[in-house]
C-alpha cells in the first residue's frame, strides 16, 4: 500500500470524507469494521511502514534493512460519529439480494450510513423546534429584466454566469442584519441564545449520493460575482465529492431552491441549530394586478420562511421576509443602501 492510498471512506450526514494513508506500508490490523460507528479521532488500522515492494522484487526484506515502526490512521475530523467503509466507494445504496426468479416486482436495497444520519438530523429538527412558515408572493419581473440586460457583460467580466441566487443570498444577508433574531440560535440547555454579527449562508447543491449544504462565509461583504464564484465552486467540488467538512458546517441560515427543480410550493425543515430556513420555488407566469390596477402577467416566485418559533416571533419572519420581497422586486435597493 503506497501513501495516499485511501484506506476508509467516512459517512457522515453531510459529506464522505476520504482517510489516506499517512506513509508506504501494509495494514497489519483493521480496528473498525465496516458500517460501525466511529469517533473523531478513533484509530481505524494499524499500518506497519515500509516500502512497497514491486512485483518482480522478492517479499523477502534484508536482514541488514531496519525494523519497520507501526503506525496507525486516525479517523477524519467530523462534525459528527460517521461509519466508515472501505475504498473505492461503492454505490450509496448497494442491493443486498437480487431479485427473486419469480417474478416479483420488488427488491430491497440497504439504507446508506448518509441518508440514515440524514433522516436522524431532519427527524431530530422536526422533533425539537416549534416549525412555523410563512409566505410571499414576489414579482420576478425586475430581476429577470436585470439579469438579461447584464448576463453578457457579467460573464465577460467575471467569467461565471448571473443567477438568481446571488440576488436572494445578498437579499438574505441584508435581512437578517436587519432582523438579526432570524440570524441566531438558541441552546435551551445553556439558557442562551447567540446572536451573530456575521452572515454565513447554507446553499444547497446536488451531489452524486443527494444534497449537500456547503456554507457561503461572510455574506455580508460579498459581491453578486463572490456569490455566483463560490456557489459554482461548491457545485463542481460536490459533482467529484471534494466538499470537505470545514465547508459543509457552521452556517447561520439556510437557502433551499426547490425551484430549481420545478417546485411550486413546499416548507423545508430546519437544519439545526439554525432557526430559519429560506425556501425558493419555481417562476410561473400568472395574472397580477398592476399599480394602477389593471391586470397583467406577471413571472411570480412564491417563497416561504420556515422559523423556530420558539424563538422567532411571526413579526420577525415576516419583516424578513417582506425584507427579502422588496429587494427581489427592485434591486436597486441594494446599491442605493434604502429599507
Amino acid at each position: 500500500m503506497e501513501e495516499d492510498t485511501v484506506l476508509v471512506e467516512i459517512e457522515s450526514d453531510k459529506v464522505a470524507v476520504p482517510v489516506m494513508a499517512p506513509h508506504d506500508g501494509t495494514i497489519t490490523k483493521i480496528l473498525a469494521a465496516e458500517g460501525e460507528m466511529v469517533k473523531v479521532g478513533q484509530e481505524l488500522v494499524t499500518i506497519k511502514e515500509g516500502a512497497v515492494e514491486k512485483k518482480e522484487e522478492t517479499a523477502s526484506t534484508p536482514a541488514s534493512a531496519p525494523a519497520p515502526a507501526e503506525a496507525k490512521a486516525p479517523a477524519a475530523a467530523a462534525s459528527k460519529p460517521a461509519a466508515p467503509k472501505p475504498a473505492p466507494p461503492r454505490p450509496a445504496a448497494a442491493p443486498v439480494a437480487a431479485a427473486p426468479a419469480d417474478g416479483s416486482r420488488e427488491r430491497k436495497v440497504a439504507i446508506s450510513s448518509m441518508r440514515a444520519r440524514i433522516a436522524d438530523r431532519l427527524k431530530a429538527s422536526q422533533n425539537t423546534a416549534a416549525m412555523l412558515s410563512t409566505f410571499q408572493e414576489i414579482d420576478m419581473s425586475t430581476l429577470i429584466s436585470m439579469r438579461n440586460k447584464y448576463k453578457d457583460a457579467f460573464l465577460e467580466k467575471h467569467g461565471v454566469k448571473l443567477g438568481f441566487m446571488s440576488a436572494f443570498v445578498k437579499a438574505s444577508a441584508i435581512a437578517l442584519q436587519e432582523v438579526p433574531v432570524i440570524n441566531a440560535q438558541m441552546d435551551t440547555e445553556e439558557g442562551t441564545i447567540t446572536y451573530h454579527d456575521y452572515v454565513d449562508i447554507s446553499v444547497a447543491v446536488a451531489a452524486p449520493k443527494g444534497l449537500v449544504v456547503p456554507v457561503l462565509r461572510d455574506c455580508q461583504d460579498m459581491s453578486f460575482a463572490d456569490v455566483e464564484k463560490s456557489i459554482g465552486s461548491f457545485a463542481e467540488k460536490a459533482k467529484k465529492g471534494t466538499l470537505t467538512l470545514p465547508e459543509m458546517t457552521g452556517g447561520t441560515f439556510t437557502i433551499s431552491n426547490g425551484g430549481t427543480y420545478g417546485s411550486l410550493f413546499g416548507t423545508p425543515l430546519i437544519n439545526l441549530p439554525q432557526s430559519a430556513i429560506l425556501g425558493m420555488h419555481a417562476t410561473k407566469i400568472k395574472p397580477w394586478v398592476l399599480p394602477d390596477g389593471t391586470i397583467g402577467a406577471r413571472p411570480i416566485m412564491v417563497v416561504v420562511l420556515t422559523y423556530d418559533h420558539r424563538l422567532i416571533d411571526g413579526r420577525d419572519a415576516v419583516t424578513f421576509l417582506v425584507k427579502v420581497k422588496n429587494i427581489i422586486e427592485d434591486p436597486s435597493r441594494i446599491v442605493l443602501d434604502l429599507p
